[in-house]
This record gives structure tokens, C-alpha cells and sequence, in this order.
């Protein structure tokens, strides 16, 4: 089984600004001359970490890791402003075109695979591959099982502190309820919402507890950012339109794809990476069995090296 490859460095680090006021943080890793990858993170909010480099032989790939809007060490920190999925596609493109790249392969899990794909549809030219975990296509039903009625019933006990926050008579919209305390002027009740938030996120994400994970998401910076991001990407359906990203699937054409999904994923339950695979016939998919939603779960890590390897040796 494959494990991720050994720590590395950045070899360079770029603060990019962009529309709107925002300034996104850029690094590169591995072989400046390789087959360039984007590592697309997951939230939104979430923004990336060190260990994001190592899915990738540092000695083919040249690595390009980017914190989107409000997220990681982008500013302004947990930005709402001009903070869309329109938005987050131009800045790929910006970065795209900043570092000279002409074509890329996109690395993507959760919020970060539905990002990718957009992407891919949006500037398909500019594809060379994908890789994408987890898949989120942020349908309504998709965001109700996690934020509602569905994962709360396999995880009771950690859905009594992700609704804490939240007082009985607005829980019939969590995701609404828990918007208004994020977007308030209380910084008690806005920072009690967002640890209740990511916390949930981070205890939910692995078959078997992994304290590495929750300890990333119990972080009050990241917390701060993924839930009032998510939230804000989410009252506002995350800015898609209704199955867009299965209804324009044909715009993939023949980009090579991999797809990686955890048998047990309660965050992003496979009917999506199923359907997915339905839809865009042309890319593989493996179905971890012992596996639940994070990239770190060891059979999702061996999937996505071996599929970053196979991707390498087609694009010679």
C-alpha cells in the first residue's frame, strides 16, 4: 500500500492579488520543470496543509498549492465579500496563467473535487487530468443529509454539540440558523457556531477517530473560516445551478479522470461519486472499502498516489 511520499518544502511563495480586494497565498514544491498539479482544498474554507504536497513524486510534479478566497493564509481571513464559485474559478485561472502554466492536472477531494469539476467544464483546454475525492456535486439533498437529517443519525452524540449553538425553535434549518450566528456581530456566539460546525466536520470525516484530523478542524482559525465560508457557499445553494455539474458533464470530454470514494463516507456518501462515474464514463473510479471522507484515511491515500501515478505515465 502506498503512502504519502516524504515532507518537502516550498521552493517558492507568492502572494497573488486578485478581484476584489482578496490576496491569495501560492506556494510550489517538487520539480520545477514536472508535470504541474494543482492541489484544489476542500471547505470551502478549509485551506491547505503541509501535508497536501506529498500525494504527488516531487521528482515528476511540480506542486502548486493555493489557499482560496477568505481561507488559510489568503486574505482577508473568512472573507464573505465577492467570495463565489465564479469567483474561485477566475482566481485558478489567474494563478494558471501567473506561474505560465499552459496545462495542469487537478487534485481535488470534497468541496474541492465540486470545484475542479467547474473548473475542468469551465476551461476544459486547460485540463490535463483529474483526480478527485469524496465527490461533493452540492445538491440540496446532498446538504441536508450532513447539516440536517441523515449523518446525525450514525453520529448522535457528536450531533447534540453541532446543534448546541443553536436554540430548539430555529433547528428546523440548521445550515440557516447556524448562517445568522456566523454573520452576527456577537463574537461569542459567532465563534461557539463555528467550533460547533467544524468540529463536526472533523469528527465525522474518518471511519475510525483520527485526532490529527479533529485537531485541524478544532483550530479557531480554520474553524472560523470553513464553517463561515461553507455556510455563506451554502444558503446560496454554492453558487451552482441545480445538477449543474452532472448536466454538464459532457464538457469533460476526454480529460482523464480518477475518481476516489470512500465506501463509508458519511460526509459525502458515495451515491455522488456514483452517479458521477454514471455520467463521465471515461474516468476510472475506486470505491475504498475500509475507508470514510478524509484524504488521510490509508486507503484513500494509496488510491489517489496510485492515481496521480497513472496520470503521470499519460501524460509521458
Amino acid at each position: 500500500m502506498h503512502a504519502l511520499y516524504p515532507e518537502i518544502r516550498p521552493y517558492a511563495v507568492h502572494s497573488l492579488a486578485v478581484s476584489d480586494g482578496h490576496v491569495l497565498y501560492l506556494e510550489e514544491s517538487g520539480n520545477p520543470q514536472g508535470l504541474p498539479v494543482l492541489f484544489v482544498h476542500g471547505g470551502p474554507g478549509a485551506g491547505c496543509e503541509d501535508y497536501h504536497r506529498q500525494y504527488f513524486d516531487p521528482l515528476a510534479y511540480r506542486i502548486i498549492l493555493f489557499d482560496q478566497r477568505g481561507a488559510g493564509r489568503s486574505r482577508p481571513h473568512a472573507s464573505l465579500e465577492n467570495n463565489t464559485t465564479g469567483k474561485l474559478v477566475e482566481d485558478m485561472e489567474a494563478i494558471r496563467e501567473f506561474l505560465g502554466v499552459s496545462r495542469w492536472v487537478l487534485f481535488g477531494g470534497s468541496w474541492g473535487s465540486t470545484l475542479s469539476l467547474i473548473y475542468a467544464q469551465t476551461h476544459p483546454e486547460s485540463v490535463l487530468g483529474l483526480v478527485v475525492r469524496g465527490i461533493f456535486l452540492c445538491r440540496p439533498w446532498e446538504i441536508r443529509w450532513f447539516y440536517q437529517e441523515g449523518a446525525n443519525r450514525i453520529f448522535p452524540d457528536y450531533w447534540e454539540e453541532f446543534i448546541a449553538p443553536i436554540s430548539e425553535g430555529d433547528r428546523g434549518d440548521l445550515v440557516r440558523a447556524h448562517h445568522r450566528l456566523l454573520t452576527g456581530v456577537d463574537e461569542i456566539s459567532r465563534m461557539a457556531s463555528a467550533k460547533a460546525w467544524s468540529i463536526w466536520e472533523g469528527r465525522t470525516a474518518t471511519l475510525t477517530p483520527r485526532q490529527a484530523v479533529v485537531d485541524f478542524f478544532s483550530d479557531p482559525h480554520v474553524a472560523l473560516s470553513l464553517a463561515r465560508i461553507e455556510a455563506h457557499y451554502f444558503v446560496h445553494d454554492s453558487f451552482l445551478e441545480p445538477e449543474q455539474i452532472l448536466r454538464d458533464v459532457d464538457r469533460l470530454g476526454r480529460i482523464p479522470g480518477f475518481i476516489v470514494q470512500g465506501r463509508y463516507d458519511i460526509t459525502c456518501p458515495a451515491q455522488s461519486a456514483w452517479e458521477l462515474h454514471r455520467a463521465w464514463r471515461s474516468a476510472e473510479l475506486e470505491i475504498v472499502p475500509a475507508a470514510g471522507h478524509s484524504a488521510r484515511e490509508p486507503g484513500i491515500t494509496d488510491a489517489l498516489i496510485r492515481a496521480t501515478q497513472k496520470l503521470r505515465r499519460l501524460a509521458g
